[in-house]
């Protein structure tokens, strides 16, 4: 326990003299997505003013980029981070955005699905346990804690993923086929983006193989799709999805 205890101690981030940071290019993706997401709330937020039938489809769009431009915003001003073990510089305020804005994705796969508000809850709660695994799995110092959050981490998402292939396409399938095929495209790349993030970590924050900046681009791309791409094909799916009928009554 003693040499498991001075490892530990080599490994914390106190006994860090140089931390590898962001570089320039990881800086300049930071700025980009920043300034996507921003134009995009911008465009929501004036579109859903003008949406009648549609408007509940905007409200998550907005919140999930607005939370997203601020975690983005926190991230380029040199907020949100701290040293992680192997003294390499942890953005915590993704972890922040990711609790908030992949419940809100699942809502709004949800609702556009029609899908029954217990399964939404449920596949919401599996997701945010997911990430919070995935945080605990980023902060570990000890090895073998670190692969167990992981692990557990992909277990509940899985159970997301199973959520999005079964009972919320079942439900989209019930409003038509013009929504069942705007859910089709919605959730395979919800789904692919979902997978994406913990292939990222694996190689970042797991094994420490891609350099922070390849890491910050890396995650950038993923959220502009999973976000900003993803709410714009809500909003492009709007005539479908107003003169589509209920699969439940919960929408009524």
């Amino acid at each position: 326990s003693t040499s498991q205890t001075m490892t530990a101690e080599s490994l914390a981030p106190t006994a860090c003299t140089t931390i590898e940071e962001v570089g320039s290019t990881g800086v300049g993706a930071l700025t980009i997505t920043f300034l996507i997401l921003a134009v995009s709330t911008i465009i929501f937020i004036s579109r859903a003013g003008s949406a009648n039938a549609t408007k509940k489809y905007y409200f998550s769009s907005i919140f999930i980029c607005t939370f997203a431009t601020m975690a983005y915003f926190a991230m380029l001003s040199g907020q949100g981070w701290t040293a992680i073990a192997g003294c390499r510089q942890f953005f915590y305020a993704r972890y922040a955005d990711y609790i908030v804005t992949m419940p809100l994705i699942i809502l709004q796969l949800g609702v556009v699905a029609g899908a029954d508000s217990t399964q939404i809850a449920a596949t919401i709660g599996a997701d945010i346990l997911s990430i919070a695994s995935l945080y605990l799995a980023s902060v570990s110092v000890v090895t073998t804690v670190k692969w167990f959050w992981f692990i557990i981490a992909i277990c509940l998402l899985v159970c997301v993923i199973a959520s999005f292939a079964r009972g919320f396409k079942e439900s989209a399938n019930l409003r038509g086929p013009d929504v069942s095929s705007l859910y089709g495209q919605l959730a395979a790349l919800v789904m692919i983006c979902f997978i994406a993030y913990p292939m990222v970590w694996l190689f970042s924050e797991g094994f420490a193989s891609f350099s922070v900046s390849f890491e910050v681009c890396a995650y950038a791309m993923i959220d502009i799709v999973s976000k900003v791409i993803f709410c714009f094909i809500v909003m492009a799916g709007n005539d479908s999805l107003a003169s589509a009928p209920d699969a439940y009554n919960d929408y009524k």
